[in-house]
Formats: structure tokens, sequence, C-alpha cells
């Protein structure tokens, strides 16, 4: 089965728009000025699907910045609840079954 992924979405920038762009630069890798029309676009999606912590650690570097971000599940688009468990206890309207959506909650330790 295929592994669900995670997405980071930049919500706004908050004061500090030169940090936030250093943390797009960061997060992403895109030079100075496509970081910044990133930026201007907010809301929109920094990162491809990935997995959780690397998700989880970019959303951080964001609002560590002072930038406003959320981390969605690929499958669902469901908002994860950072460092919650399980991260979202609403059923899963992916296209796999609820018990596999890492929305819903972490997979279990193989």
């Amino acid at each position: 089965m295929e592994e669900s992924g995670f997405r980071v979405l930049l919500t706004g920038a908050g004061d500090r728009k030169v940090e936030v762009v250093r943390a797009i630069r960061t997060v992403t890798g895109l030079s100075l000025w496509n970081s910044k029309l990133l930026l201007d676009s907010a809301p929109v999606v920094v990162t491809g699907p990935n997995w959780l912590d690397v998700a989880d650690e970019a959303a951080r570097v964001l609002e560590d910045a002072g930038a406003r971000a959320t981390v969605l599940c690929d499958w669902c688009d469901r908002t994860i609840t950072r460092g919650a468990d399980p991260m979202d206890p609403a059923p899963c309207k992916g296209p796999w079954p609820a018990e596999a959506c890492r929305a819903s909650g972490p997979p279990a330790s193989p």
C-alpha cells in the first residue's frame, strides 16, 4: 500500500517577512526572488508530499521565523495537529482504508 504524504501550507507571513523569506529558502531551496513570490502568494503549498517528520520540521522552521504554517494530509487534505495522537480522530475521506491514513494516527511501528 502507498504511504500517505504530508504537505506544508503557508497561510501567512506574520510581522517578520524577511525571516520568513529566509525560512522559505531553507525549506524549499528556492532563490530569494522565488521565495518572496511564494510568500506573496500565501496561502500556498510550500512543500510537496513528504514524510510526516519532514513536513513537521519544515512547518516548525517556518513558524520559528514568524510565519503561520500548517501540515496537510496528502490523501484527505485534513490539517494535522502536530504533536497530537491521534493527529485527527475524524475518519479519513481518502482513497485508502481509514486505519492506513496517517492523518488519523501514526502508523504502527514495524
